[in-house]
């Protein structure tokens, strides 16, 4: 079994730069063969038949009502023919009989072989060429109403018919997690839709989260939720709102907006600035020295008799010509 970026082994210490990993050190990591196991392995390949599975990666987030794919590459080692037996198990701790379901489709190499509810088993049969690949495409798409956090683990197992003691498997972990979503607005609106959105969510379950209108971010209102398909139907009728924007936002997109700049940010020694509140507003000045830890800048007055270092906020201050330009 190969797995490229194997997210499960979060105990795994971090590779020092330059390093490179010996075939022996990667042999250590997986710890001693079984001389059984590894007999039982020869001897299948002496008779012909053998299984490997591959995939990218085995942790996967999934929003609500959007379909999810899980790819993996399955070869047949031997060199006869062989075909192969598919078994998918879910595991789904929430699931009761009044749960929504889930949805699965089976792809193999493009060829669509089913397309039904999740079940715990789902079964299925398909042939491979000697030294042959084939790649499986599993769509998984969780239902509207999904709690945040629920987690369904996957466990996908590929068996030899010609040798049924050759069989690997990957488990798959699928966490549900929520959307961001923008909605459009008027200009200058913004406040007034994500009130009047706040309050309908108040008053019925939405399946929002949070809701963000940024100073900056003019025409537009960001929501946190678990279900985006939803959303529209919340939206409609809101004044001034235009409806969601379609796609889901990634995160790294609006995290400036959650975190504040420093009071100091753009500012550097020798900076001449206007200072805008205090005593000395309206006076000009030359920027000595910055704390940023303090988010504090010391300054020296251009007009001032005798030159007296004055600490400020440095959000007390405007930039009027930068040191080097």
């Amino acid at each position: 079994m190969v797995i490229k970026d194997n997210n499960e082994k979060m105990e795994e210490k971090p590779q020092k730069a330059g390093d490179e990993e010996t075939k022996e050190g990667k042999e250590a990591e997986k710890g001693p063969k079984d001389p059984d196991e590894e007999h039982k392995t020869k001897e299948a390949l002496i008779k012909g038949f053998g299984v490997e599975m591959e995939c990218d990666e085995v942790r996967h987030n999934i929003i609500g009502g959007k379909p999810t794919d899980f790819i993996l590459k399955i070869k047949n080692k031997g060199k006869k023919n062989d075909t192969f037996h598919i078994t998918i198990n879910t595991i789904n701790p929430l699931r009761s009989e009044e749960s929504p379901e889930w949805f699965i489709k089976l792809f193999v190499d493009r060829r669509e072989m089913f397309d039904k509810e999740m079940q715990d088993v789902l079964e299925t049969d398909f042939d491979v060429d000697g030294g042959g690949t084939i790649n499986l495409r599993i769509q998984i798409t969780a239902p509207h109403s999904v709690d945040y956090g629920e987690r369904v683990d996957m466990v996908v197992t590929s068996t030899s018919k010609g040798d049924p003691a050759q069989s690997e498997s990957i488990t798959f972990a699928i966490l549900v997690r929520q959307s961001i979503q923008a909605i459009k607005t008027s200009i200058g609106h913004e406040r007034a839709v994500a009130d009047t959105l706040y309050n309908r969510a108040l008053r019925k379950e939405t399946g929002i989260y949070s809701i963000l209108a940024p100073e900056k971010l003019r025409g537009y209102v960001l929501v946190e939720t678990i279900n985006p398909d939803g959303l529209s139907k919340v939206v409609k009728g809101i004044k001034r709102s235009r409806g969601v924007v379609e796609g889901d936002i990634p995160f790294n997109e609006i995290d400036h907006f959650l975190t504040p700049k420093p009071l100091v940010a753009g500012i550097v020694v020798g900076d001449i600035v206007e200072l805008i509140a205090g005593p000395f507003k309206g006076e000009k000045a030359r920027v000595q020295q910055i704390d940023e830890s303090k988010e504090e800048i010391t300054v020296e007055l251009f007009e001032a008799v005798v030159p007296i270092p004055i600490t400020i906020r440095g959000d007390h201050v405007r930039v009027l010509e930068t040191e080097g330009r």
